[in-house]
């Protein structure tokens, strides 16, 4: 299991006679799920040690930059594309995770990393960075609902489910980056490697070219859609040749003879946001708006990838996007914010003008992305100043080890 060091508190039991005559306590999960607790082995949220500033203060932008400029070059401010405008106006940097976990580490003279994203892209840069450096993560709370769909215990079990099977030699796991400190280890321990959006293919060809052809499997972690569609559209391999393990079900909810047939085991994960967008999401915005160009993200669905246009990381929609025609329209789908930021950067620019629209007409944030708003930012940061390291993302040594090899073997690919 990994080891989170925070500042964290826990909540202790109520008082006696806090509910009249009854003694109550309440359990870790219901704490949990009122973002009053912390679980060091889970992606999800905590309780915040302080007190926050209100959000309704007027004085935020202000408190973050003279919060900033006390701090110097000691901080460095990373912020995820799918972070809000209020955050990424402060970041030094914007990109995916890999991008921000390198260049955090690209900045060794940095004393903190403030990273303006999710639970397991922290830990990425704590992987990435010296041990001179310390990674904070303004809300504990941002969490990725996808990397929780995969734990430690329940990926070791299916394992086991492998070499049940007799399948296991043959199989060379692949994690994507969405995906936690121990998932990372347990791949890298097995010796598979770790995959962005962007390099899944490369990183697919590298763990099947692992094993004799033709007898090589891999099991992909944690979003069976980019597996799927990298699989099944880019290296032409079959939807038959795809398998989907369940980890709430006895041996996954496979038959020994699906696992030996397959060729994917894919982990029964996914985006809450890019799994949101369906087949008449496209049909409904290509009514709407003719002649508009569909783009999606490679975590939605099969069938909704098979109806776009284009397909690509978020690294990918944005260069698209900045390459497209004056007067070309564009439905995107990925998350809300990054959507809305590319569609004001092309609008009201007379005849440069690019249209550029959410492609579902439901409003759907990251949510836990979301989590990281100037109240926390704030908080954060003016601990810093008062020399209070708050929310430190701290993975433990051996995960860490056994992390980076994962992630070595990914830069190493060809």
């Amino acid at each position: 299991m990994r080891a989170v060091t925070t500042t964290a508190r826990s909540l202790g039991a109520p008082s006696p006679g806090a509910a009249g005559d009854l003694q109550v306590s309440p359990t870790p999960l219901a704490l949990l799920l009122l973002g009053r607790e912390a679980d060091p082995a889970s992606e999800r949220g905590v309780d915040c040690p302080g007190d926050l500033p209100a959000p309704s203060d007027p004085d935020l932008v202000e408190r973050a930059r003279a919060a900033l400029a006390e701090l110097g070059d000691r901080a460095f401010v990373l912020g995820h594309h799918y972070q809000r405008d209020e955050i990424i106006q402060f970041a030094d940097v914007t990109g995916d995770s890999f991008k921000l976990a390198r260049d955090a580490a690209a900045r060794p003279q940095a004393e903190f990393i403030v990273f303006c994203g999710v639970h397991f892209m922290a830990e990425s840069a704590d992987i990435l960075t010296s041990d001179a450096q310390q990674v904070i993560l303004p809300d504990l709370a941002a969490g990725c609902s996808m990397a929780d769909m995969a734990s430690a215990e329940q990926v070791a079990e299916a394992w086991d489910v492998l070499k049940d099977a007799g399948v296991a030699q043959d199989t060379v796991p692949v994690t994507y980056m969405n995906s936690s400190a121990d998932i990372k280890a347990f791949t890298g321990r097995h010796g598979g490697t770790v995959c962005t959006s962007s390099n899944a293919r490369r990183a697919l060809e590298w763990a099947f070219g692992q094993r004799e052809e033709g007898r090589g499997k891999v099991l992909f972690l944690p979003d069976q859609h980019l597996g799927r569609n990298t699989a099944v559209r880019e290296l032409g391999l079959s939807l038959e040749d795809c398998v989907v393990y369940n980890p709430h079900r006895p041996g996954g909810g496979l038959s020994e003879e699906q696992l030996r047939r397959a060729r994917m085991i894919l982990w029964r994960g996914h985006c809450s946001v890019h799994g949101r967008f369906s087949l008449d999401s496209v049909a409904e915005v290509r009514a709407r708006i003719p002649g508009v160009n569909v783009l999606v993200h490679p975590e939605c669905r099969h069938e909704v990838v098979a109806a776009a246009d284009h397909v690509g990381s978020t690294e990918h929609i944005i260069k698209l996007l900045d390459a497209a025609p004056a007067g070309s329209k564009w439905a995107v789908g990925t998350e809300l914010n990054l959507v809305r930021r590319l569609a004001r950067r092309y609008a009201n620019q007379g005849e440069q003008s690019k249209e550029i629209v959410f492609l579902d007409r439901t409003v759907c944030f990251c949510s836990t992305m979301n989590r990281i708003d100037l109240p926390h930012l704030v908080w954060s940061l003016e601990s810093l100043v008062r020399g209070t390291v708050v929310n430190r993302i701290h993975v433990e040594e051996e995960t860490a080890h056994y992390a980076s090899l994962a992630l070595d073997r990914m830069l190493a690919l060809p």
